[in-house]
Protein backbone atom coordinates (compact mmCIF):
# COMPACT_ATOMS: atom_id res chain seq x y z
CA UNK A 1 0.00 0.00 0.00
CA UNK A 2 1.11 3.59 -0.71
CA UNK A 3 0.42 6.78 1.21
CA UNK A 4 1.77 10.30 1.57
CA UNK A 5 3.47 10.62 4.94
CA UNK A 6 6.21 12.55 6.72
CA UNK A 7 8.88 11.73 9.30
CA UNK A 8 9.12 15.15 10.95
CA UNK A 9 7.04 18.30 11.14
CA UNK A 10 7.92 20.89 8.54
CA UNK A 11 7.18 22.38 5.14
CA UNK A 12 6.09 20.64 1.93
CA UNK A 13 9.59 19.23 1.47
CA UNK A 14 8.96 16.65 4.26
CA UNK A 15 6.19 14.86 2.30
CA UNK A 16 7.01 11.44 0.86
CA UNK A 17 4.97 8.89 -1.09
CA UNK A 18 5.96 5.66 0.62
CA UNK A 19 4.92 2.09 1.28
CA UNK A 20 3.01 1.49 4.51
CA UNK A 21 1.14 -1.34 6.17
CA UNK A 22 -2.40 -0.31 7.22
CA UNK A 23 -3.44 -1.45 10.67
CA UNK A 24 -6.43 -3.72 11.09
CA UNK A 25 -9.50 -1.90 12.45
CA UNK A 26 -9.95 -1.97 16.20
CA UNK A 27 -13.14 -1.56 18.15
CA UNK A 28 -15.36 1.10 16.56
CA UNK A 29 -13.11 1.52 13.51
CA UNK A 30 -13.38 0.88 9.78
CA UNK A 31 -10.66 0.30 7.20
CA UNK A 32 -11.52 1.99 3.91
CA UNK A 33 -9.98 1.50 0.48
CA UNK A 34 -9.68 5.12 -0.60
CA UNK A 35 -11.01 6.11 -4.01
CA UNK A 36 -10.72 9.88 -3.56
CA UNK A 37 -9.48 12.32 -0.91
CA UNK A 38 -9.75 16.11 -0.60
CA UNK A 39 -7.13 18.64 0.46
CA UNK A 40 -7.86 21.29 3.10
CA UNK A 41 -5.67 24.10 4.47
CA UNK A 42 -5.57 22.33 7.82
CA UNK A 43 -3.58 19.51 6.17
CA UNK A 44 -0.42 21.56 5.88
CA UNK A 45 -1.11 23.43 9.09
CA UNK A 46 -1.04 20.13 10.97
CA UNK A 47 1.95 18.87 8.99
CA UNK A 48 3.86 22.01 9.97
CA UNK A 49 3.44 21.10 13.64
CA UNK A 50 0.85 23.72 14.55
CA UNK A 51 -1.18 21.10 16.44
CA UNK A 52 1.60 18.83 17.72
CA UNK A 53 0.19 19.10 21.24
CA UNK A 54 -2.70 17.02 19.85
CA UNK A 55 -1.02 15.01 17.10
CA UNK A 56 2.06 14.06 19.12
CA UNK A 57 5.56 13.17 17.99
CA UNK A 58 5.12 9.62 16.69
CA UNK A 59 6.33 9.27 13.09
CA UNK A 60 5.83 8.57 10.28
CA UNK A 61 2.51 10.39 10.16
CA UNK A 62 0.03 10.18 7.32
CA UNK A 63 -1.43 13.27 5.66
CA UNK A 64 -5.03 14.10 4.80
CA UNK A 65 -8.44 13.75 6.44
CA UNK A 66 -11.38 13.84 4.01
CA UNK A 67 -11.96 10.73 1.92
CA UNK A 68 -14.48 8.58 0.05
CA UNK A 69 -14.04 4.93 -0.71
CA UNK A 70 -15.14 1.35 -0.10
CA UNK A 71 -15.16 -0.45 3.26
CA UNK A 72 -12.42 -3.08 3.36
CA UNK A 73 -12.88 -4.30 6.94
CA UNK A 74 -14.80 -3.38 10.09
CA UNK A 75 -13.78 -3.57 13.73
CA UNK A 76 -15.60 -4.95 16.71
CA UNK A 77 -18.87 -3.22 17.50
CA UNK A 78 -19.31 -1.65 14.05
CA UNK A 79 -22.79 -2.52 12.79
CA UNK A 80 -23.61 0.37 10.44
CA UNK A 81 -21.24 -0.85 7.71
CA UNK A 82 -20.29 -4.03 5.92
CA UNK A 83 -17.39 -4.86 3.63
CA UNK A 84 -18.09 -3.39 0.20
CA UNK A 85 -20.16 -0.41 1.37
CA UNK A 86 -19.38 2.88 -0.35
CA UNK A 87 -18.68 5.52 2.29
CA UNK A 88 -17.49 9.07 2.88
CA UNK A 89 -15.89 10.51 5.98
CA UNK A 90 -12.90 11.93 7.75
CA UNK A 91 -9.97 10.51 9.65
CA UNK A 92 -9.29 11.88 13.12
CA UNK A 93 -6.87 14.77 13.59
CA UNK A 94 -4.47 12.52 15.46
CA UNK A 95 -4.64 9.56 13.07
CA UNK A 96 -4.94 11.31 9.66
CA UNK A 97 -3.75 9.39 6.58
CA UNK A 98 -6.44 9.90 3.92
CA UNK A 99 -3.94 10.60 1.12
CA UNK A 100 -3.39 6.89 0.72
CA UNK A 101 -4.68 3.70 -0.83
CA UNK A 102 -6.12 2.67 2.56
CA UNK A 103 -7.20 4.71 5.60
CA UNK A 104 -8.29 3.72 9.08
CA UNK A 105 -11.04 5.84 10.62
CA UNK A 106 -13.44 5.87 13.55
CA UNK A 107 -16.83 4.64 12.38
CA UNK A 108 -18.54 7.68 13.95
CA UNK A 109 -16.74 9.86 11.39
CA UNK A 110 -17.95 7.84 8.40
CA UNK A 111 -21.34 7.65 6.65
CA UNK A 112 -22.73 5.98 3.54
CA UNK A 113 -22.08 7.70 0.23
CA UNK A 114 -25.18 8.61 -1.80
CA UNK A 115 -25.26 6.60 -5.02
CA UNK A 116 -25.66 9.73 -7.13
CA UNK A 117 -22.43 11.31 -5.84
CA UNK A 118 -19.10 10.34 -7.37
CA UNK A 119 -16.27 9.45 -5.01
CA UNK A 120 -14.60 12.72 -5.95
CA UNK A 121 -17.71 14.78 -5.20
CA UNK A 122 -18.25 12.99 -1.91
CA UNK A 123 -14.65 13.42 -0.72
CA UNK A 124 -14.96 17.20 -1.05
CA UNK A 125 -17.76 17.37 1.53
CA UNK A 126 -16.73 16.37 5.10
CA UNK A 127 -14.57 19.18 6.52
CA UNK A 128 -16.19 22.10 4.72
CA UNK A 129 -19.70 20.70 5.13
CA UNK A 130 -19.39 19.90 8.83
CA UNK A 131 -17.76 23.25 9.60
CA UNK A 132 -20.40 25.18 7.67
CA UNK A 133 -23.33 23.28 9.18
CA UNK A 134 -22.09 23.67 12.74
CA UNK A 135 -21.26 27.34 12.21
CA UNK A 136 -24.70 28.17 10.81
CA UNK A 137 -26.88 25.99 13.03
CA UNK A 138 -25.08 24.99 16.22
CA UNK A 139 -23.11 28.15 16.94
CA UNK A 140 -25.05 30.59 14.78
CA UNK A 141 -28.53 29.29 15.68
CA UNK A 142 -29.87 30.69 12.43
CA UNK A 143 -33.64 30.39 11.96
CA UNK A 144 -35.77 30.38 8.79
CA UNK A 145 -36.61 33.93 7.74
CA UNK A 146 -33.51 35.41 9.36
CA UNK A 147 -30.53 36.93 7.57
CA UNK A 148 -26.88 35.87 7.47
CA UNK A 149 -23.67 37.40 6.14
CA UNK A 150 -20.76 35.15 5.14
CA UNK A 151 -17.34 36.79 5.02
CA UNK A 152 -15.48 34.83 2.35
CA UNK A 153 -18.62 33.43 0.76
CA UNK A 154 -16.85 31.67 -2.12
CA UNK A 155 -14.21 29.80 -0.13
CA UNK A 156 -14.83 26.15 0.68
CA UNK A 157 -16.54 26.68 4.04
CA UNK A 158 -18.03 30.01 3.02
CA UNK A 159 -19.76 28.61 -0.05
CA UNK A 160 -21.09 25.68 1.97
CA UNK A 161 -22.31 27.97 4.77
CA UNK A 162 -24.13 30.20 2.28
CA UNK A 163 -25.87 27.22 0.66
CA UNK A 164 -26.84 25.69 4.01
CA UNK A 165 -28.29 29.00 5.22
CA UNK A 166 -30.21 29.54 1.97
CA UNK A 167 -31.62 25.99 2.07
CA UNK A 168 -32.76 26.70 5.64
CA UNK A 169 -34.90 29.60 4.44
CA UNK A 170 -32.59 32.48 5.39
CA UNK A 171 -31.52 35.38 3.22
CA UNK A 172 -27.75 35.54 2.74
CA UNK A 173 -25.23 38.20 1.82
CA UNK A 174 -21.49 37.89 1.61
CA UNK A 175 -18.08 39.20 0.70
CA UNK A 176 -15.78 37.95 -2.05
CA UNK A 177 -13.38 39.28 -4.66
CA UNK A 178 -15.09 41.81 -6.89
CA UNK A 179 -14.19 39.73 -9.96
CA UNK A 180 -16.10 36.75 -8.52
CA UNK A 181 -19.28 38.63 -7.60
CA UNK A 182 -21.33 37.00 -10.36
CA UNK A 183 -20.57 33.57 -8.92
CA UNK A 184 -21.97 34.75 -5.57
CA UNK A 185 -25.06 36.15 -7.29
CA UNK A 186 -25.58 32.81 -9.01
CA UNK A 187 -25.67 31.18 -5.57
CA UNK A 188 -28.48 33.55 -4.58
CA UNK A 189 -26.56 35.96 -2.35
CA UNK A 190 -27.56 39.60 -1.85
CA UNK A 191 -25.98 41.95 -0.90
CA UNK A 192 -22.52 41.13 -2.21
CA UNK A 193 -19.54 43.29 -1.27
CA UNK A 194 -15.82 43.22 -2.00
CA UNK A 195 -13.26 42.35 0.66
CA UNK A 196 -12.35 45.48 2.62
CA UNK A 197 -15.95 46.73 2.56
CA UNK A 198 -17.20 49.44 4.90
CA UNK A 199 -19.26 47.64 7.57
CA UNK A 200 -21.25 50.78 8.38
CA UNK A 201 -22.97 50.42 5.00
CA UNK A 202 -24.49 47.15 6.28
CA UNK A 203 -25.28 48.38 9.76
CA UNK A 204 -27.92 46.39 11.65
CA UNK A 205 -28.87 44.09 8.78
CA UNK A 206 -27.95 40.56 9.89
CA UNK A 207 -28.90 38.03 12.54
CA UNK A 208 -25.68 36.09 11.93
CA UNK A 209 -22.22 36.97 10.64
CA UNK A 210 -19.98 34.00 9.79
CA UNK A 211 -16.33 34.94 9.31
CA UNK A 212 -14.79 32.11 7.30
CA UNK A 213 -11.85 34.17 6.03
CA UNK A 214 -10.74 35.43 9.46
CA UNK A 215 -10.37 38.92 8.02
CA UNK A 216 -13.39 40.71 9.49
CA UNK A 217 -12.65 42.71 12.66
CA UNK A 218 -15.07 41.89 15.45
CA UNK A 219 -16.02 45.54 15.94
CA UNK A 220 -16.97 45.76 12.25
CA UNK A 221 -19.01 42.56 12.47
CA UNK A 222 -20.83 43.89 15.54
CA UNK A 223 -21.99 46.92 13.54
CA UNK A 224 -23.64 44.58 11.03
CA UNK A 225 -25.73 42.73 13.61
CA UNK A 226 -29.35 43.13 14.51
CA UNK A 227 -30.11 43.17 18.26
CA UNK A 228 -29.38 39.71 19.65
CA UNK A 229 -27.31 38.72 16.61
CA UNK A 230 -24.32 36.39 16.68
CA UNK A 231 -20.83 36.33 15.17
CA UNK A 232 -19.20 32.96 14.44
CA UNK A 233 -15.53 32.50 13.56
CA UNK A 234 -14.20 29.17 12.30
CA UNK A 235 -10.51 29.56 13.18
CA UNK A 236 -10.06 28.34 16.79
CA UNK A 237 -6.79 30.09 17.58
CA UNK A 238 -5.97 30.66 21.26
CA UNK A 239 -6.84 34.35 20.86
CA UNK A 240 -10.21 33.58 19.28
CA UNK A 241 -11.02 30.96 21.92
CA UNK A 242 -10.25 33.49 24.66
CA UNK A 243 -12.42 36.12 22.93
CA UNK A 244 -15.26 33.60 22.59
CA UNK A 245 -15.22 33.04 26.35
CA UNK A 246 -15.99 36.72 27.01
CA UNK A 247 -19.55 38.11 27.17
CA UNK A 248 -20.77 39.30 23.79
CA UNK A 249 -21.90 38.07 20.39
CA UNK A 250 -18.61 36.45 19.29
CA UNK A 251 -18.39 32.64 19.19
CA UNK A 252 -15.59 30.51 17.81
CA UNK A 253 -16.32 27.07 16.35
CA UNK A 254 -14.27 23.95 16.97
CA UNK A 255 -15.65 21.54 14.40
CA UNK A 256 -16.71 18.18 15.83
CA UNK A 257 -17.09 14.87 13.93
CA UNK A 258 -20.79 14.38 14.73
CA UNK A 259 -22.26 11.48 12.76
CA UNK A 260 -25.72 13.04 12.37
CA UNK A 261 -24.18 16.30 11.11
CA UNK A 262 -22.05 14.47 8.55
CA UNK A 263 -25.11 12.51 7.41
CA UNK A 264 -26.95 15.82 7.02
CA UNK A 265 -24.38 17.51 4.80
CA UNK A 266 -23.78 14.39 2.72
CA UNK A 267 -27.54 14.00 2.25
CA UNK A 268 -27.75 17.67 1.18
CA UNK A 269 -25.00 17.04 -1.36
CA UNK A 270 -26.89 14.05 -2.66
CA UNK A 271 -30.02 16.17 -3.04
CA UNK A 272 -28.06 18.91 -4.83
CA UNK A 273 -28.65 21.64 -2.23
CA UNK A 274 -24.98 21.58 -1.21
CA UNK A 275 -22.38 21.65 -3.95
CA UNK A 276 -18.64 21.87 -3.32
CA UNK A 277 -16.96 22.51 -6.68
CA UNK A 278 -13.81 20.67 -7.69
CA UNK A 279 -11.03 22.65 -9.36
CA UNK A 280 -8.45 19.93 -9.97
CA UNK A 281 -8.12 16.16 -9.70
CA UNK A 282 -4.73 14.41 -9.56
CA UNK A 283 -3.62 10.81 -8.97
CA UNK A 284 -1.87 9.91 -5.72
CA UNK A 285 1.42 9.61 -7.59
CA UNK A 286 1.25 13.31 -8.56
CA UNK A 287 -0.30 14.60 -5.34
CA UNK A 288 2.82 15.89 -3.56
CA UNK A 289 3.53 18.33 -6.38
CA UNK A 290 -0.12 19.44 -6.48
CA UNK A 291 -0.28 19.85 -2.68
CA UNK A 292 2.92 21.90 -2.70
CA UNK A 293 1.50 24.19 -5.38
CA UNK A 294 -1.78 24.52 -3.48
CA UNK A 295 0.00 25.41 -0.24
CA UNK A 296 2.14 27.97 -2.03
CA UNK A 297 -0.53 29.55 -4.22
CA UNK A 298 -3.71 29.21 -2.13
CA UNK A 299 -7.10 27.79 -3.01
CA UNK A 300 -7.38 27.16 -6.76
CA UNK A 301 -10.01 29.14 -8.63
CA UNK A 302 -13.05 26.94 -8.95
CA UNK A 303 -12.86 24.75 -5.86
CA UNK A 304 -11.14 21.80 -4.23
CA UNK A 305 -8.07 19.73 -5.01
CA UNK A 306 -9.03 16.05 -5.13
CA UNK A 307 -6.54 13.17 -4.98
CA UNK A 308 -7.57 9.85 -6.52
CA UNK A 309 -6.09 6.38 -6.25
CA UNK A 310 -7.24 5.00 -9.62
Amino acid sequence: MKRIQYHQYGGPEVMRLEDFEPARPGSGEVLVRVRAAAANPMDWGIRSGAMKMVTGRKFPRGLGYDFAGVVEAVGEGVTRFAVGDEVVGGASIKASGAFAEMVLAAARGVVRKPANLSFEEAAAIPTVGLTALQAVHKKGKLQPGQSAFVNGCLGGVGRAAAQIALAHGASVGGSCRDTAAQDARDLGLDPIVDFGFDATRLSGRFDLVVDTADTLPTDAAKKMLKPGGRIVGIHPTPAHIAKSALPGPYNVLITRPVTADLEGVVRAAGHGTLRVPIARTVPLTAAIKALTELERDGTPNGGKLIITTD
